[in-house]
């Protein structure tokens, strides 16, 4: 047996090939701060199957990038601490987990493209060094053999030139071919659950549909299961099957893509539509949603999104918050109001 398959039987040795990849379940992560307690995320789940994409959606700070980081084991302690809930991996709690064994399971079987691709990449090290360094760590390669896996890794993300490129370093490189070194050094390992943490960020509109071009073939090729964290709806209408809103660190909506883009159930959901620039109403005002997110140390009693809301009432302002009500047997919305969101009433 391999040193390979020995490693990730060790660490998953309760895994159940038959149980879903990635489960999150009721995850609550907090920052303590010296000025009070940040309530990052606050009962977060979803599942995600096999060959999936689960899109989390939401603005700046809403906790997408934070429920990332806790499923990968990089959050930072102190600040951060993980304060309840489940990872689960083919059954497997991961937070239950060692550090020598979650190390075992991160790029193995669970992998991240990060969304700052020039700070992620180390700059005195060349792309092909870094890349191959995965397979002399986790695979006990040569640095001959790791060094071809690296030229094979550039040339899968079609980075032309792939022999010669594999010798530079990551500032001759564009931002969208950072990114797509990035990508290939997330799929070095054959994961079976990519995290892809904003991968379009600062790049052109061009770039950025190559990239999710890209992914997409990838993740066909392998049936990954896909997380695409994201601020922007336009981004995931056609590449997500299932979506998750977030707000002030909670899933306030979860549907499929056609239902959330057909009829939004909750508020935030569809002031996120609305901001979505359309041929259709060339020379209208683009909407807006007003106000700004609540301060995470300072989150608002009932729904969180209550002082932005044009559907808010005095239920809405009280504790606790609204659950999320089960508005079809696929689709669940945080809101008292979703019938009137939707327009059922």
């Amino acid at each position: 047996m391999s040193t390979d398959v020995n490693v990730k039987m060790d660490a998953l040795a309760g895994a159940d090939p038959d149980a879903l990849p990635l489960q999150v379940k009721d995850l609550h992560v907090e920052f303590r701060t010296r000025n009070g307690v940040a309530h990052a995320v606050n009962g977060v789940s979803f599942d995600l199957r096999a060959g999936e994409t689960r899109a989390i959606l939401g603005e700046s700070g809403c906790g997408k990038s934070v429920t990332a980081q806790a499923i990968m084991g990089i959050l930072d302690t102190p600040p951060g601490y993980i304060t309840g809930g489940e990872v689960l991996y083919r059954g497997v709690d991961l937070l239950k987990l060692p550090e020598s064994e979650r190390r075992k399971v991160r790029a193995n079987r669970i992998a991240m493209i990060f969304q700052d691709a020039l700070s992620a990449l180390n700059p005195v090290f060349t792309v092909g060094f870094q890349l191959a360094e995965l397979f002399r760590k986790h695979r006990g390669m040569s640095r001959k053999d790791s060094k071809a896996r690296a030229v094979e890794l550039l040339d899968l993300v079609k980075i032309p030139a792939a022999k010669q490129r594999v010798n530079d370093y990551p500032h001759q490189f564009s931002g969208g071919m950072r990114q797509r070194v990035m990508i290939a050094m997330a799929l070095a390992l054959d994961p079976e659950v990519l995290i892809a943490d904003e991968p379009t960020t600062a790049l052109d509109v061009t770039v950025q549909a190559q990239i999710m071009t890209l992914l997409a073939e990838l993740q066909r090729e392998r049936n990954m299961g896909l997380v695409l964290i994201t601020h922007d709806m336009g981004v995931v209408a056609d590449v997500a099957d299932r979506i998750s809103v977030m707000y002030a660190g909670r899933v306030i909506e979860e549907a499929g893509v056609e239902d959330i883009y057909a009829s939004p159930a909750h508020p935030y959901t569809k002031g996120l539509l609305e901001s979505i620039p359309r041929l259709d109403l060339k020379g209208h005002e683009l909407s807006a949603i007003k106000g700004l997110p609540p301060m995470l140390t300072n989150i608002p009693p009932g729904c969180a999104f209550n002082p932005r809301c044009r559907y808010a009432q005095e239920v809405c302002r009280k504790d606790p918050a609204p659950p999320l009500y089960q508005v079809s047997s696929s689709r669940t919305a945080a809101c008292h109001f979703w019938k009137e969101v939707k327009g059922d009433e």
